[in-house]
């Protein structure tokens, strides 16, 4: 069985679905403001700016929010969580949205793989018709999140994820594919036969570039506005 496995955030979904879920639960004032005033908006406004580093942001976006929503309802956070849906459940890359429908029509199973809350993840899985998915588990206890988080948003435990993938449906990997963005999504792209890089950040390509098993492999593609560029992994880091 051959198998594409998707990271969501940057990779088919166009921003982060727990920056959006952050910003919602603060908009409906479920959560503090400050705590993402004091905790993110000096992180936030380096990687706005395009002085700071996007992985260190989405690191002290994860951290914040983890300690933010301990205690949340599991009522409110499942309103919220719909909302992020009907909203921005659409705001995809026009690229992989297509590859998703591509690998679905070869009879490939298409597998999203996360570091996003797993309540976020199932409702996109469930949006763009993937086969399977995994997200950090967020744990609850009466009625509400209790703090305790199973992650899956680094290069480790998405390897964990995509052998449990590989026992439950027989998956060939060397004729797999796999697309992710940043650091975390490294093992799944050395995994495949057919890794790709969407928008790489800076630190995935570099790695990239200093693994010669891969510096030749992975196919790498920029999107910006409607147009789609395929690169090689030469290109240059400014």
């Amino acid at each position: 069985m051959k198998a594409a496995f998707f990271d969501i955030d940057g990779t088919i979904y166009r921003n982060s679905l727990l920056t959006e879920h952050f910003k919602k639960l603060i908009k409906y004032e479920l959560l503090d403001i400050r705590e993402y005033e004091t905790k993110v908006k000096s992180t936030f406004k380096q990687w706005d700016e395009r002085t700071g580093d996007y992985d260190l942001y989405l690191q002290g976006l994860t951290e914040t929010y983890v300690e933010a929503i301990k205690g949340l309802s599991l009522k409110y956070n499942e309103f919220i969580s719909d909302q992020v849906m009907e909203l921005k459940g659409n705001r995809v890359y026009r690229y992989t949205r297509d590859m998703i429908k591509w690998h679905k029509e070869q009879g490939h199973k298409v597998i999203f793989i996360s570091g996003s809350p797993d309540f976020l993840v199932s409702r996109m899985a469930h949006k763009w018709g993937a086969d399977d998915f995994c997200g950090s588990i967020y744990h609850t206890e009466n009625g509400a999140l209790s703090g305790e988080i199973s992650p899956m948003w680094d290069s480790h435990n998405k390897m964990k994820a995509i052998a449990k993938f590989c026992e439950k449906y027989d998956i060939n990997l060397d004729e797999s594919y796999a697309y992710g963005d940043t650091n975390g999504d490294f093992s799944m792209l050395s995994l495949v036969g057919h890794p790709r890089a969407i928008n790489p950040s800076s630190e995935l390509l570099a790695r990239i570039k200093e693994t010669p098993i891969l510096k030749d492999k992975v196919e790498i593609f920029i999107e910006r506005k409607d147009i789609i560029y395929k690169v090689n992994s030469d290109v240059e880091i400014m």
